[in-house]
């Protein structure tokens, strides 16, 4: 038993309800007051370094959840398992947060290699990965700025992956990507706060990310939205360590061997 049974099906919420919950956490770091003493950057960086405004980004980002909307529909449609009478048999628990580790490996192993070939490819990089990078200050509402291609290639692919490898049901991938568009948001939240419980568990974090979108690492710090292992297998792992600003927040500062 779920809230929203009844009310909407699990597909539904499955297409709508992570466009829902992007909009009010990257609303939520929007309305924050400036909080500089905990910002990985200042506001004037943010201002002067990136090029993009944000009624652009805003434009983007809807643009390409108008395309993972569709898709996801459509995956939806053609994967139920509802019995002649609508309803689903869920898997129990256990199997449930199986799938969901099964989902989160996955969805790293196709967003590392997909953004890693990104970079490296100059013709793709040029034309397509530096739209992201436009916002070399990262900030919570621009974490799904995308070129189109890009959207549909990393993060609606990658997504769909996910939910057909691991064999969740529509019920749990609201689970899921829900959470992935949370962690998503947070890591370029440009903001670290205490008690932050993404950056108490995952190495893989705002400053982590915060890393790749500096110029001396965008060759590293490829992994997202959940664990560095792929980083840290082939070796475009960045090690940083954050350090007090003297006018107040954070610096992420490379460690140099």
């Amino acid at each position: 038993m779920v809230f929203w049974e009844g009310y909407a099906s699990d597909e539904a919420m499955g297409t709508f309800a992570p466009i829902v919950v992007y909009w009010l956490y990257a609303g939520f770091y929007q309305v924050l007051p400036p909080l500089e003493n905990y910002r990985l950057h200042t506001r004037k960086e943010e201002e002067e370094r990136n090029l993009v405004p944000l009624r652009s980004v805003v434009k983007g980002v809807l643009l390409q959840q108008l395309v993972q909307a569709t898709v996801a529909h459509g995956l939806f449609l053609v994967t139920s398992q509802a019995s002649s009478s609508g309803v689903t048999l869920q898997p129990s628990l256990a199997v449930q947060i199986l799938q969901i580790a099964i989902a989160m490996l996955v969805m790293d192993t196709w967003q590392y290699f997909v953004h890693r070939y990104m970079h490296q490819n100059k013709f793709l990089y040029r034309h397509i990965h530096s739209q992201h990078h436009r916002l070399v200050v990262p900030y919570a509402i621009g974490a799904l700025y995308n070129h189109p291609l890009e959207g549909l290639l990393l993060d609606t692919f990658g997504g769909a992956i996910s939910f057909l490898v691991s064999g969740m049901t529509a019920r749990t991938a609201v689970i899921f990507f829900c959470f992935a568009v949370i962690k998503t948001v947070d890591d370029h939240c440009g903001l670290w706060l205490p008690g932050n419980i993404f950056h108490l568990f995952f190495q893989n974090n705002t400053a982590y990310h915060d890393i790749h979108h500096q110029l001396q690492g965008t060759k590293y710090n490829y992994s997202q939205p959940f664990f560095p292992i792929w980083d840290k297998f082939l070796g475009t792992h960045m090690p940083y360590r954050l350090v007090k600003r003297a006018e107040g927040g954070f610096e992420a500062r490379v460690v140099k061997d």
